[in-house]
C-alpha cells in the first residue's frame, strides 16, 4: 500500500498573505482553494498546504522542504531579495548563514505568522 501525504492545514493570521509569501519564495503557484475556508499553496502535484485563517491562539509548527540544489539556490535568492532573516540552526541565531553540515545544504526562518520553515538539499531525517 502507498500512503502519500495530500495536504496539511496551516493557521494563520492573515491566510491570504502568508500564502502568498511562502508561494513566491518556494516558486510554485497558489490561490483560494475550489471549496472551504483555504487559501492554498501547491506545493507539488502531490502536496497542498491550505493556509486558514483564525484568530484563535495556534501552535507554531514546522515544516521542512527538500529540493535540488538548483530549487535552493533559487529560493534563497529570493528570501534574501525579500530581506527575510534567515539562520543555519533550527533553534539557533538568526545567522544568515547556510549550514551544510549534513552532506547538503539547509536554511530554517520563521514568516510571517511563526512557523518554521526549513529548505534543505539532503535529507537528514532519511537515510538514503
Amino acid at each position: 500500500m502507498t500512503i502519500e501525504l495530500d495536504h496539511v492545514i496551516v493557521s494563520a493570521r492573515n491566510r491570504d498573505a502568508s500564502a502568498r509569501q511562502l508561494a513566491q519564495l518556494l516558486g510554485v503557484p497558489c490561490g483560494p482553494a475550489r471549496e472551504g475556508p483555504f487559501f492554498a499553496v501547491y506545493v507539488n502535484d502531490g502536496l497542498t498546504l491550505d493556509f486558514i485563517q483564525t484568530d484563535a491562539p495556534f501552535p507554531i509548527e514546522h515544516f521542512c522542504f527538500r529540493v535540488s540544489d538548483a530549487g535552493f539556490d533559487a529560493i534563497l535568492g529570493r528570501i534574501r531579495e525579500a530581506g527575510i532573516a534567515f539562520r543555519s540552526s533550527v533553534r539557533g541565531p538568526v545567522d544568515g548563514k547556510v549550514n551544510t553540515g549534513y552532506g547538503g545544504k539547509m536554511i530554517y526562518w520563521n514568516e510571517p505568522e511563526g512557523h518554521q520553515w526549513e529548505i534543505l538539499t539532503v535529507s537528514y531525517a532519511r537515510q538514503a
